[in-house]
Formats: C-alpha cells, structure tokens, sequence
C-alpha cells in the first residue's frame, strides 16, 4: 500500500509539473474531448449509464477492455474500432509523457 501511494505521489507530481508544457495541454485537451465524445455516444446510442459509458471508454483507450460492456448496435460497433483507432494512440502519448516526466524526477533525485 506505501508503495502505491508513493507512486501516486510521484505520478501526480510530474503531472502538476506538466501542466504547464503545451504539448502537454494538447494531449490532456484531446483526451478530454475523446472521453467525452464517447461518453455521450455509448450513453445516447448504446443505452449505456453516463458513469458505464465513461468507464467503457476509459477501458477501451487503455486497451484494458470491459467483460461486461460491449456495443450491441453495428453503428456502435464500427464507432468503437474508429473510436479505438483514433483514441489509443492520444491515451497512450499522455500516458507516455507523464511516465517519462516521473523517469526524469526518479533519476534527478539519485542523482542528488
């Protein structure tokens, strides 16, 4: 449990330090936009509650998937592989630049 507290920690302070970057405010910006676009989508088309909409858009940007959700329309179908297409690759490079920011702190600190 420390361990992942201290994590979080660290995770959270190189994405306070990362506001700041613009490509940085980009790339959250887009996230931001693809979640809520398929927010709405899954929650308007596919019946899905708000809050089962955003986590089966979460799931599928990480890549993690959802056993209980899937869409049930071929409209929704093909929305999802765009929708995957589209979004992983913006999900991914956020993840990417918060992991390489909390990298750099890690090394700065042994090296002190």
């Amino acid at each position: 449990m420390i361990s992942f507290i201290l994590t979080l920690r660290r995770m959270l302070k190189a994405f306070f330090q990362l506001i700041k970057d613009k490509e940085f405010q980009v790339l959250l910006g887009l996230t931001a936009v693809i979640l809520l676009s398929g927010t709405i989508f899954y929650s308007t088309v596919e019946g899905f509650t708000v809050v089962d909409a955003l986590y089966f858009s979460v799931a599928t940007l990480t890549t993690v998937g959802s056993a209980t959700l899937e869409p049930a329309t071929d409209f929704g179908k093909i929305f999802t592989i765009l929708y995957m297409i589209t979004g992983i690759g913006v999900m991914l490079s956020l993840i990417l630049k918060v992991s390489v920011q909390m990298q750099n702190k890690k090394k700065q600190t042994e090296t002190k």
